[in-house]
């Protein structure tokens, strides 16, 4: 693992003009974090760098605006004594060294001034502290005090200091280790881990949001089940998300069994981010078997059953939502629809497939379908390949019949051919529960394939209805 920056650097045009403004203002700099342990593992840094100055970051940010000029944009927060400059795609957040002090119930640190070893000894993990210095005369050396270097080529998450003062401090960092073991596919050092068994608690000083910020980045690495794995192991899963939890495990009756829809859920969420890297998408799959627990039934001959799962866990869509403050907009509702639709393709792969029950699906998935149809193909875990092989081939004769029949009958987000103003005017009627009632009769015609999805033949099959009910129109 190469650990030279000093040419890495001279190719960093931006990064040497930091280091020669801090020369100028008498000020040692580095660059620290991310940019360090990115290089370090992929070669490919990020375009944003942490730049800790051993003095004021925001007057060198400042020198560097004058030097960079009207390219660039900066932001200084003094109440942080930090300040952020953009220039071009790149993001440069300037922050004096500091050291940190912590209370009990609190995960806001008191801060002073500090040296570059404080600074380092505030950070989460070993891989993090790595600083390398901007300053010329000592340009691109690495300041490794707790063998972070190391730790990237074991691939190891290790705290810098007694990993249970590092997790008491920052609770949020046992989450953190998780991310990071899951982002860059790392392990967790055996007595780092054990502190956050033992501190887990201590997350309930954390913001439920700060919390869900780092379940969401999990849940959009490439192998989201690995961290979940690790947040199952070390008991967090039953602190932040219990429903989830309560998925694992098998039971046997009679000689039957179930598979567990804990690690069944797992590889449905690994095969969605395989094929989308939408988050709702992701967490649709992480939520449609979420409500089998509470619908669990032995039955003598069919075994276990979980009927009405889907329905039930589209019903506790909004309240996990709620719990984890995730969003209670349209986000929600289409996680909901897809938990509430999962089982239909399936259905339809199973029995032939007639023209009124894809018309129904399309209506009731609208420009979802195609989400739907993934997440679908995402639900086949079998370990019989044949079985996933015809599975998967049914499931393409079912996307064909969509295909044709949308074509055909433009049901997907249903318009209806007439409206409720054209009933009344036509038949010269107030608004009520019979407009409603013609306007479903026509729905459910198109749908069920007795009439086209045309205005003629609806107006022709209202006029059948209006006749029945005894009204006439007055034309």
């Amino acid at each position: 693992m190469k650990s030279d920056f000093r040419e890495k650097l001279e190719k960093h045009l931006v990064l040497v003009d930091i280091g020669h403004e801090a020369d100028q203002l008498g000020l040692e700099c580095y660059v620290i974090g991310g940019f360090v342990r990115d290089y370090l593992l992929y070669g490919q840094p990020k375009n944003d760098f942490d730049i800790v100055v051993v003095g004021s970051g925001i007057a060198l940010a400042k020198k560097m605006k004058e030097r960079l000029g009207d390219d660039c944009s900066l932001a200084v927060y003094k109440n942080f004594g930090t300040a952020a400059l953009k220039f071009r795609d790149q993001e440069f957040e300037f922050v004096g060294a500091r050291k940190e002090s912590y209370r009990r119930d609190s995960r806001k640190p008191t801060v002073e001034d500090g040296t570059l070893e404080d600074d380092q000894n505030r950070r989460d993990f070993t891989i993090n502290a790595l600083a390398v210095s901007l300053n010329r005369q000592s340009l691109g050396q690495l300041l490794d005090p707790f063998d972070g270097l190391n730790d990237l080529r074991r691939k190891v998450i290790r705290t810098p200091l007694e990993p249970k003062a590092t997790f008491s401090d920052d609770p949020l960092r046992i989450m953190r280790a998780i991310r990071f073991a899951c982002q860059h596919k790392l392990d967790i050092d055996p007595d780092t881990f054990s502190a956050m068994v033992d501190m887990k608690d201590r997350l309930e000083i954390v913001s439920q949001e700060r919390i869900t910020e780092e379940l969401n980045k999990i849940i959009l690495s490439k192998q989201p089940s690995y961290g979940f794995k690790l947040l199952f192991a070390c008991g967090i899963l039953g602190v932040i998300f219990p429903q989830m939890e309560r998925l694992q495990g098998i039971k046997v009756k009679n000689g039957k069994r179930h598979k567990d829809n804990f690690y069944h859920t797992l590889q449905v969420l690994d095969n969605t981010s395989a094929v989308s890297d939408n988050l709702w998408l992701r967490w649709a799959a992480i939520l449609h078997d979420i409500a089998k627990p509470a619908t669990q039934r032995f039955h003598p001959k069919a075994g276990w059953t979980f009927h009405g799962h889907e329905d039930l866990g589209s019903k506790w869509v909004p309240g996990i939502f709620k719990k984890l403050k995730l969003p209670l907009n349209e986000k929600m509702l289409y996680v909901k629809k897809l938990v509430k639709l999962h089982l239909r393709p399936i259905a339809l792969v199973k029995e032939e497939v007639t023209d009124s029950a894809v018309r129904r699906l399309l209506y009731e998935a609208g420009d979802d379908i195609d989400d739907l149809m993934m997440l679908c193909k995402a639900d086949i875990t079998s370990k019989n390949h044949n079985k996933v092989k015809e599975y998967l081939s049914n499931f393409k004769k079912v996307e064909r019949k969509l295909q044709e029949v949308e074509e055909k009958d433009q049901v997907r987000n249903f318009q209806y051919p007439v409206t409720g103003k054209d009933i009344m005017t036509l038949y010269n009627l107030p608004p009520g529960q019979l407009i409603g009632k013609a306007k479903e009769l026509v729905k459910e015609a198109i749908l069920d394939g007795e009439i086209p999805n045309e205005k003629v033949a609806a107006m022709d099959l209202i006029a059948r209805f209006m006749h029945e009910n005894g009204i006439q129109s007055d034309t």
